[in-house]
């Protein structure tokens, strides 16, 4: 007989039914807490990055911001939310493959294409001609029906 805390797994079949039962009620539970976490950090993020800015001195900011951000990133370890991925089998190595990008990295991309065109000066105009566009646009659609 197997012990309960060992996981049966095949690579056609999965995690047994007692697993995926804990596994959903586990992260219920983990929901919740992140729910709260997330629920604190979006006030206290604010504050933080208001005191960082008050106690900025020669252009360098206050600790506190990321602090919080330690604390945060310590936090969503502990909880570590997306932990039964591992009762997963190993579908040709996809399972446990990190992301290609996340927001950062879109984030990131964004702020280098929109400062690029800052650089260049054409953000505004390309902007105006795009929504003016897509007025006109919207404006010929509606002008038939009326």
């Amino acid at each position: 007989m197997e012990p309960a805390t060992q996981t049966k797994t095949t690579e056609t079949t999965g995690p047994d039914l007692r697993t995926l039962i804990r596994d959903a009620g586990v992260l219920q539970i983990k929901l919740v807490f992140d729910g709260l976490r997330d629920l604190v950090l979006v006030p206290a993020s604010m504050v933080a990055a208001l005191v960082s800015l008050a106690r900025a001195h020669d252009g360098i900011a206050g600790p506190q911001f990321y602090r919080l951000l330690k604390l945060g990133k310590r936090s969503e370890q502990w909880i570590d939310l997306f932990a039964a991925h591992r009762n997963l089998p190993d579908e040709n190595g996809a399972g446990n493959a990190p992301a290609d990008t996340n927001i950062d990295d879109i984030v990131k991309r964004m702020e280098s294409f929109v400062v690029e065109e800052y650089r260049r000066g054409g953000v505004t105009a390309q902007a105006k001609n795009r929504i003016d566009a897509a007025l006109t646009a919207l404006q010929r659609k509606q002008k038939p029906g009326r």
